[in-house]
């Protein structure tokens, strides 16, 4: 399937820790703020798990919608929910 092809690919730069790292602490407001190793990993994790979830969502949305293809309206109809649930 197309989709897992895609997300596979997309989820393999999330496995890198300097990349979920440097998104981590961009956001951070004072220098001193460090992060573990642990954090880095159980974040990497999360957003794994966040992406494949909103990808198989976003499927089932477009087969309920007898769609062949998912569309950014199929994830745009079901990130409400996603983001609550997460």
């Amino acid at each position: 399937m197309v989709i897992m092809l895609t997300l596979s690919w997309t989820l393999s730069w999330f496995y890198k820790q300097e990349t979920v790292s440097k998104l981590l602490s961009s956001s951070f407001k004072e220098d001193k703020t460090r992060l573990s190793g642990d954090a880095v990993l159980l974040m990497a994790e999360m957003l794994k798990i966040f992406i494949q979830e909103a990808a198989v969502r976003s499927l089932k949305q477009a087969e309920a919608e007898d769609c062949e293809q998912v569309d950014i309206e199929h994830f745009e109809k079901i990130l409400p929910q996603l983001l609550l649930d997460f």
